[in-house]
């Protein structure tokens, strides 16, 4: 039997690539658990392929990978529509030197990620493809199996619809961490006043439970009410887990500052923070479904990196 493997090292390409395969299915799919899915089966294609006819395994890769997860979006968009109460990614936490590449971590943020969702599944992927991993149109055609021209429309319509729904607030990255350090010390002293000081009058707080815990269905908006929601915190009881029983910890979740709350054990939720130019805080998306948390609570770092 001819052994082809010597020549074409096929996990060790693979793995070199793996980084960046779960980078794009995650951005495209928005859940953690689909996107490592979709490198899975990814690996599976590969492993199947003729290597020997693969010039560029990277983009071969790629390819491979963002029409998995351009699939997988498509079959799991029917579940999501019927969710209970908002949807919101599933959080990650990411690690790294992410300021240097800002844009790496602004299309990976919450904030983001919620715009995204709003995209058809095609303009998704055709979107984070060209947006965020600067392919060509004419490499994106080839991963998502559609003309060219097809292409450039998918990409014009999403990028004005992320234009008009994601305004580009360039607060700097120190400022965002000083803000949620104090938002995160005076949620966990209950002091109400500093709340409203960070909180943007109009904020909104998003929570994500589907259903499984007891959430707020719809976003709590307005200053005085998300204050008084937080201000709370170290006084009641959550979930069963009596204050004294609960930990919070400042942590980066999706290329930003975030916090973790858990208990003996487990996850509780996370929070994650959207600023305005001026470094208040406009938007907090808080994850409580326990699906969504196994990422978090596994404790893996991702490099959401775009290279």
């Amino acid at each position: 039997m001819n052994d082809l493997s010597a020549h074409h090292p096929g996990p060790q390409v693979f793995h070199e690539h793996r980084r960046l395969l779960f980078s794009v299915a995650y951005r495209v799919l928005g859940s953690a658990a689909d996107a490592e899915d979709a490198v899975q089966d990814a690996w599976i294609k590969w492993s199947a392929a003729d290597r020997s006819q693969v010039a560029d395994p990277k983009a071969y890769l790629t390819r491979i990978v963002s029409n998995l997860a351009l699939e997988r979006l498509r079959s799991t968009r029917h579940k999501r529509e019927t969710y209970v109460g908002p949807w919101l990614p599933e959080p990650i936490l990411t690690g790294g030197d992410a300021s240097e590449a800002v844009t790496d971590a602004e299309s990976v943020s919450m904030a983001m990620m919620v715009v995204l969702e709003t995209l058809s599944p095609l303009e998704r992927a055709v979107f984070v493809l060209k947006e965020v991993f600067d392919f060509s149109h004419a490499e994106i055609a080839q991963a998502v199996e559609r003309s060219e021209a097809a292409v450039r429309q998918a990409a014009h319509r999403a990028r004005e619809h992320v234009r008009a729904r994601r305004p580009r607030f360039t607060t700097d990255r120190s400022r965002q961490r000083e803000a949620t350090e104090r938002f995160f010390a005076a949620a966990t002293g209950g002091d109400i006043n500093t709340l409203m000081e960070l909180l943007s009058p109009d904020v909104t707080l998003w929570t994500d439970g589907g259903g499984k815990v007891r959430q707020a269905l719809r976003p709590v908006v307005g200053a005085q009410t998300v204050a008084a929601w937080f201000a709370a915190i170290g006084t009641v009881t959550y979930q069963g887990i009596e204050p004294a029983d609960m930990n919070a910890e400042l942590v980066e979740i999706n290329g930003g500052p975030g916090m973790v709350f858990s208990a003996p054990g487990r996850v509780i939720a996370t929070l994650t923070f959207d600023f305005d130019a001026d470094g208040r805080i406009t938007a907090i998306h808080n994850v409580a479904n326990p699906d969504k948390l196994h990422a978090v609570a596994d404790g893996t770092t991702y490099d959401i990196g775009t290279q």
